[in-house]
């Protein structure tokens, strides 16, 4: 059964909302919206760190990974974005010589959105259970940089934060074990992601309920209901839809993790993951107690993972 054997992050420092309503073009009235309803206040930002700086700080705060080198099979880049880097530039290549990952196949999956790194613990569970070596791992890197003007924010939506984080995946651990996850693509048949004023329009009619139908999914595949989810780490999209979404799955908000939405911004597909380190320092994940990843990304993708820790 796939398992989290490690998780790490790396956020870089931050800047405020207001400090960026030059760079972004913001108006007074959007910058309300963003810290004072959405919930946002400090985004990670790094200008001056290269995406395989960024992904190799976070790989390096994985001290299981230390010694076990020769273990890891698969580097699996999460993309949150399709483009990441300027061609012929390769971060992950980058960062697979650095850390001596010498048996590692490497690469990349994306057109998930910032559903996307939840995609990449289900493919390399996946690799793994089919490598046959119970000894095997794979690590997955997860985040994006905002080297693109499109990039760094989602008009009305969230901002895009240049946290990373990094995740060990074993085949069959002891804990933070994967019980159920399902994924759903809604999007337009010519494949464009961009939200235009009517693709706006109906990402947020169907927003609530595709997400509600994509978690119950994860949650029967898992067996479970939502009554015995302890805990919800969602992607940090702003404050406003997780507490719709609340009221949607019939759960207390205290039980969804909010804390780093201020903190960070939304940091494409490591949300889920930064805010398991997160509640895991806090204690706020008791062994034995199952709980619930979920993301959202541009294109209208969906994800939810169960677990247990």
């Amino acid at each position: 059964m796939t398992s989290l054997e490690a998780v790490s992050s790396y956020l870089p420092p931050t800047i405020s909302v207001a400090e960026l309503r030059d760079p972004l073009g913001l108006d007074d009235q959007q910058v309300r919206r963003f810290t004072r309803l959405y919930g946002l206040d400090r985004i990670c930002q790094a200008p001056d760190q290269t995406e395989a700086d960024m992904l190799l700080t976070a790989a390096g705060k994985l001290d299981e990974l230390a010694g076990q080198e020769d273990r890891v099979r698969y580097v699996i880049r999460a993309k949150g974005l399709r483009t990441t880097a300027p061609y012929p530039v390769s971060p992950l290549q980058q960062v697979r010589e650095a850390l001596g990952l010498r048996n590692a196949t490497v690469f990349s999956v994306a057109d998930h959105g910032c559903a996307t790194g939840l995609l990449a613990v289900d493919t390399a569970g996946t690799l793994l259970e089919a490598d046959g070596d119970p000894d095997a791992l794979a690590l997955v890197l997860a985040g994006d940089k905002t080297f693109t003007p499109f990039s760094q924010w989602v008009a009305d939506v969230s901002i895009m934060g240049e946290g990373m984080t990094a995740v060990l995946v074993g085949a069959n651990g002891p804990r933070d074990r994967v019980l159920g996850y399902h994924a759903r693509i809604v999007g337009r048949e010519d494949g464009i992601i961009d939200l235009d004023p009517e693709g706006a329009r109906e990402a947020k009619r169907i927003y609530q309920d595709v997400m509600s139908d994509v978690i119950h999914c994860a949650l029967d595949d898992a067996g479970l209901t939502m009554a015995d989810i302890h805990l919800v780490l969602p992607h940090n999209v702003n404050r406003v839809s997780w507490t719709v979404a609340a009221k949607e799955l019939g759960i207390a908000p205290g039980r969804i993790f909010l804390e780093n939405i201020a903190k960070t911004g939304h940091c494409f597909c490591a949300d889920p993951f930064v805010n398991y380190q997160s509640a895991r320092e806090l204690g706020l994940l008791r062994p034995g107690a199952a709980y619930l990843m979920t993301s959202a990304g541009l294109g209208q993708s969906f994800a939810a993972m169960v677990l247990e820790h």
